[in-house]
């Protein structure tokens, strides 16, 4: 299927690693020009290398620019670098940032803060100037990949879930808001996927159940209905599908994407 993607400009935050990479990936695929953002200039390159290694038509249409995503300055600043080089962005991916999970009785208030600046923060300094540019020119999707983790509280990952649940409040709100200017917006909740969060994940998992971590990875897998992990080619598939114009009339849509081990509507 030709998702209608060609020479589009993606930016994607956290893009040099895990779902935001495998996500760039899916959008090269596609004919997209893609821009990737993310605190480590060195972590960015090689992420360019893995993209080129994995698909060599992708050479000449990255760009890398390292920014801390905490302060809306930089976040701009990466923006603007980007669309010197692309043109305006078409579409724009939120995967940056991971708020620690952390045992309940070692929350501090400081915890509370960090989680939303981790992961609250760096995903409404990139949007609040993309989707006002967008809403200007009438055209434009944001997909922002969110966590299962702010729809199902979790002992260890009460902090990051408040952050993650007031992304999809942003994320619906943002949708009706601009739906009439031209820009749709969307998010995907991933559970479990294979990328290197989830060890700290399952670290926390098993410091708060008294056992080992492998432990409690075969307990988490066990709980899945379809019996595995999820891949970030998975994650990014969904995504990829929801940034086109194949799904012009999806917006303010939050997709669980956590092997119906949630089932809620």
């Amino acid at each position: 299927m030709d998702l209608q993607l060609q020479d589009q400009h993606v930016l994607v935050t956290g893009g040099s690693k895990g779902i935001g990479l495998a996500c760039a990936l899916g959008f090269l695929r596609e004919g997209a020009r893609v821009s990737l953002v993310s605190r480590d200039l060195a972590n960015l390159e090689q992420g360019r290398r893995t993209l080129v290694d994995a698909f060599a038509q992708a050479e000449g249409r990255i760009s890398v620019h390292a920014a801390d995503l905490k302060d809306p300055a930089g976040a701009v600043a990466a923006l603007d670098a980007a669309e010197q080089v692309f043109g305006a962005v078409d579409v724009l991916v939120n995967s940056a940032g991971a708020a620690r999970r952390t045992p309940p009785d070692e929350l501090t208030a400081a915890s509370w803060h960090d989680a939303m600046d981790a992961k609250y923060f760096t995903y409404i300094h990139m949007i609040d100037p993309v989707v006002k540019r967008m809403g200007q020119r009438g055209r434009g999707a944001i997909v922002n990949v969110i966590g299962q983790g702010g729809k199902v509280a979790s002992p260890v990952h009460m902090a990051g879930g408040a952050a993650n649940a007031a992304l999809m409040l942003v994320s619906a709100g943002m949708a009706a808001a601009y739906a009439a200017k031209g820009v749709r917006v969307n998010a995907v909740n991933p559970g479990l996927t294979l990328t290197e969060r989830l060890q700290e994940g399952m670290k926390a998992d098993a410091k708060l159940q008294g056992i080992g971590t492998d432990e409690a990875l075969a307990r988490a897998k066990a709980r899945l209905p379809l019996g595995r992990i999820a891949t970030p080619e998975e994650i990014a598939n969904t995504v990829v599908f929801l940034a086109s114009p194949k799904a012009s009339y999806v917006t303010g849509a939050i997709v669980a994407m956590d092997g119906a081990v949630t089932p809620m509507i």
